[in-house]
C-alpha cells in the first residue's frame, strides 16, 4: 500500500498547495481520500484524473469537499471524449441528505452511502469507519489489506475509541490542527501531543501528521507529538510515497 499526501492544510490552503488529502494506491487501484480545496490541480501530479477508481469522504466542510464539483466537470468531459469509465464512485455518509445527493452528477459520479458500522469493500482494501467528534458528523477510516492498515483520523478531537480503532496501525495519519494553548478552547482538533498519545497507545508503528493550521510556529506541534509518542513522528510530506 503506497499513501501519497496531496495536501496537508487545514481551513484552506497556503499559496499553491491543497487541504488535507492523500492519495492510497495498491495493486493498481487508485482512491482519493477527500478532495478539498486545490487537491484537484495537486492530484495530477501524481495521477491522471482518469485514472482514479474511487473517493472516499470523511465529512462535508468545504476543506474536504470543495474540489468535488470540478472533479465532477473532469469526469463529464472525460465521459464526452470516451476516456474515463463513469460513473466515478464516491463514497460518502449519508447523514446529511443534501450534501450526499450532490455526490452523484449527470451520471458520470455516483455517491455510495458508507456507514459507521459497516465495512466497506473497496478494490483491494477492507474499509472500516469510526465516528469522531467534529461539529459535523465525521468518520475516521482505516484501510486494511494483506495483514497490513492505515488509519485516517479524519477531523476529530479526542476520542477514546480512536485508540482501538488505530491499534497496531503500520501508519497513522492524524490531523494535529492544534497548538497545546487551544486545547479545551477550540473544538473538533487534535493537537500535536493529543496526536501522539493516539498513536502511542494505540501502538502505532509510525505517525504522520496532517491538517495542519497556517499560523504559529509548526515545529511546537512536531515536537509535542515527539514528547508523546516513540515511534517515528513527522509532519505529512506532500508528494512522498509512504509505502507500508
Amino acid at each position: 500500500m503506497k499513501i501519497i499526501p496531496i495536501g496537508i492544510w487545514g481551513g484552506y490552503p497556503n499559496k499553491n498547495e491543497a487541504t488535507s488529502a492523500f492519495l492510497i494506491e495498491q495493486d493498481g487501484f487508485r482512491c482519493l481520500v477527500d478532495c478539498g480545496s486545490g487537491v484537484l490541480a495537486a492530484v495530477q501530479n501524481y495521477t491522471a484524473l482518469r485514472e482514479l477508481d474511487a473517493v472516499v469522504i470523511s465529512h462535508y466542510h468545504p476543506d474536504h469537499i470543495a474540489d468535488i464539483g470540478v472533479l465532477q466537470h473532469a469526469a463529464m468531459v472525460g465521459m464526452q471524449l470516451k476516456e474515463w469509465d463513469t460513473p466515478l464512485f464516491i463514497h460518502a455518509h449519508d447523514k446529511d441528505a443534501a450534501e450526499f445527493e450532490k455526490l452523484s452528477y449527470k451520471g458520470v459520479t455516483e455517491g455510495r452511502a458508507i456507514q459507521a458500522s459497516e465495512t466497506l469493500e473497496l478494490g483491494p482494501w477492507q474499509v472500516t469507519f469510526c465516528e469522531t467528534v467534529h461539529p459535523v458528523y465525521c468518520l475516521a477510516m482505516k484501510f486494511t489489506a494483506n495483514g497490513r492498515a492505515a488509519v485516517f483520523t479524519a477531523d476529530t478531537s479526542w476520542k477514546e475509541e480512536l485508540v482501538e480503532f488505530s491499534r497496531g496501525a503500520d501508519l497513522l495519519v492524524a490531523e494535529s490542527n492544534l497548538y497545546e494553548k487551544y486545547i479545551g478552547i477550540i473544538q473538533g482538533h487534535l493537537s500535536g501531543s493529543q496526536a501522539g498519545e493516539l498513536a502511542e497507545r494505540a501502538g502505532a508503528k509510525q505517525l504522520l501528521l496532517t491538517h495542519l493550521p497556517q499560523y504559529g510556529e509548526l515545529d511546537e506541534i512536531l515536537q509535542a507529538a515527539k514528547s508523546s509518542y516513540s515511534g517515528e513522528v513527522e509532519f505529512a510530506v506532500i508528494g512522498k510515497s509512504y509505502e507500508i
